[in-house]
C-alpha cells in the first residue's frame, strides 16, 4: 500500500514561490508516474503536472507553464512542485498522486493548502 506526504504549503504573497514536497512509502517509487493536481473551493480538481519515473520527461498544464516545475529525487522517494510568480488565483489545495497500475493516478496524498494573497 503506497502512501504519499505533502509538505511545503502555506500563504504567501502574490509573486511570491513555494516548493511542495510529496514523500512516498510503501511502494518502488521509481517505477510510478507521478502528477500534481489542486483543487479550490467551488471548482473541480485540475491537473498540474505529471513527470514519468526515471524523472526524464516532465508536462506542465498550460494554465501553469511557465511558473510551476515538476521534479523528483528516487534516492529519496519524493516529488516536488516548484511554484514562482504566485497569483490569488493560485490558492487551492496541491494533492501529489501516483499512476502504479496504468493512466488511472491511483494513490493520492491528503493535501496541503496553498494561499496566496493579494
Amino acid at each position: 500500500q503506497m502512501q504519499l506526504v505533502e509538505s511545503g504549503g502555506g500563504w504567501v504573497q502574490t509573486g511570491g514561490s513555494l516548493r511542495l514536497s510529496c514523500a512516498a512509502s510503501g511502494g518502488t517509487f521509481s517505477n510510478y508516474a507521478m502528477g500534481w493536481f489542486r483543487q479550490a473551493p467551488g471548482k473541480e480538481r485540475e491537473f498540474l503536472a505529471k513527470i514519468n519515473g526515471g524523472g526524464g520527461t516532465t508536462y506542465v498544464a498550460a494554465s501553469v507553464r511557465g511558473r510551476f516545475t515538476i521534479s523528483r529525487d528516487n534516492a529519496k522517494n519524493t516529488v516536488y512542485l516548484q511554484m514562482n510568480s504566485l497569483k490569488p488565483e493560485d490558492t487551492a489545495v496541491y494533492y501529489c498522486a501516483a499512476q502504479t497500475k496504468g493512466p488511472s493516478y491511483d494513490y493520492w496524498g491528503q493535501g496541503t493548502q496553498v494561499t496566496v494573497s493579494s
